[in-house]
């Protein structure tokens, strides 16, 4: 059996630089506080379900209206 590949974030905040957007406006897209993108930046788990849901926006599966017409 082929071993799964994890979902590697650790570049998180690289990805957000990259996009030129602060914490406070990566994350929100997300749904996640400021704070809790700071945390997550910094080292801590991501939860598997916002894993999920970033690996799906970064592999172009969900685009950025998705993810704005999810949280209205």
């Amino acid at each position: 059996m082929a071993r799964k590949k994890k979902l590697d974030f650790s570049d998180i905040a690289t990805d957000r630089k990259k996009e030129n957007l602060n914490q406070k406006d990566f994350w929100m897209r997300y749904g996640v506080t400021q704070s809790g993108g700071s945390r997550y930046e910094s080292g801590r788990n991501i939860p598997k379900p916002l894993a999920i849901l970033l690996w799906l926006h970064r592999s172009g599966k969900i685009s950025d209206k998705d993810l704005s017409d999810a949280l209205k």
